[in-house]
């Protein structure tokens, strides 16, 4: 039985009501399954519909079609039950600022029925780097610390699948590392874990198959090895103060003095190079390395990689 399954969902945002507004179509029949003990990235662009589907997974929307499973309990049908085994890291820092961390975390237990379960909460504060916080108020908190106890109030009812929605976003190196090595290690335990982040070195580090969204429409279903294996081979480097060539910048990513430009192979580096000699372009520090996940993502989202989207759930 898969933790999570996604079946032909849809969400359509009806329109506004201003004149000359149409219907969203948020997702558009996103339909795949994440299997028991996977640790599986969603990724996609502002707006590919992310959000939404996460929302739906954890109840607070309703699909326009479709349906979507947890452990087999159908998150509209059987609600409670599949919010029990669900824990969900969200993306905004909400918190009750009347309440010091271990007892928001014992109010967050009471929400399952969970009492006199301080050992848990104990663990969680140690492994998280909460234990010196314990007695403070959530006030008082920084921005990171608040999300450490984001996490631990997702994982105080122990629920076999964990959704990290942009765990991340902002806070500083080392409630990453903190936060990775808590969550790895749950995973290696059996958790299933759904990542979804803008910081695509993570999912490439972390995560054994990856799904890709834009606009609602599932492009890119694989896992990540295999996508890395599908990507342009290389990926020529470089910094330069000079504007490119028309027929490379359009093939570029730049940033700041940075350029890099995807080569398939040998012949088409060195076609690069002349292009750049012949403009009259002066770089440095040129390397070629092979391409990361972020070129994956960029190549299928602009349309220039070649992976078809999968037509059937368990692809």
């Amino acid at each position: 039985m898969p933790a999570i399954s996604f079946q032909s969902v849809s969400k359509v945002f009806p329109a506004s009501g201003k004149p000359g507004s149409t219907p969203l179509q948020a997702l558009d029949q996103v339909n795949f399954n994440i299997e028991a003990g996977e640790f599986f990235g969603l990724l996609g662009p502002n707006g590919a519909g992310k959000t939404t589907l996460i929302s739906i997974l954890a109840g607070l929307a309703r699909a326009s079609s479709g349906h979507v499973k947890v452990h087999g309990f159908d998150v509209q049908a059987d609600y409670v039950q599949a919010r029990r085994h669900l824990g969900i890291v969200p993306q905004e820092l909400v918190f009750d600022p009347f309440f010091n961390v271990r007892d928001a975390l014992r109010f967050q237990s009471g929400y399952f029925g969970l009492y006199h379960n301080d050992d848990w909460i104990d663990q969680l504060l140690h492994g998280l780097g909460l234990a010196d916080k314990a007695k403070a108020n959530m006030r008082q908190l920084s921005g990171g610390m608040k999300r450490r106890v984001l996490v631990a109030q997702a994982l105080v009812h122990k629920p076999p699948v964990i959704v990290l929605d942009e765990p991340t976003a902002g806070v500083d190196v080392e409630l990453r590392q903190t936060l990775w090595h808590f969550v790895a290690d749950l995973n290696k335990k059996g958790h299933t874990v759904l990542l979804t982040t803008h910081y695509l070195e993570e999912a490439e580090a972390l995560c054994h198959r990856i799904a890709m969204l834009k606009r609602g429409r599932v492009i890119a279903l694989e896992r990540t090895s295999t996508l890395l294996n599908n990507a342009t081979a290389n990926v020529l480097h470089f910094k330069t103060d000079s504007a490119l060539p028309p027929p490379l910048a359009a093939l570029a990513r730049v940033t700041g003095r940075i350029v890099e430009l995807p080569a398939h192979d040998p012949a088409e580096i060195e076609r690069h190079l002349s292009i750049l000699r012949e403009a009259g372009v002066r770089v440095e520090d040129i390397e070629i390395r092979k391409a990361d996940l972020e070129d994956v993502f960029i190549e299928l989202m602009s349309g220039r990689g070649a992976a078809p989207a999968p037509t059937g759930a368990d692809a």
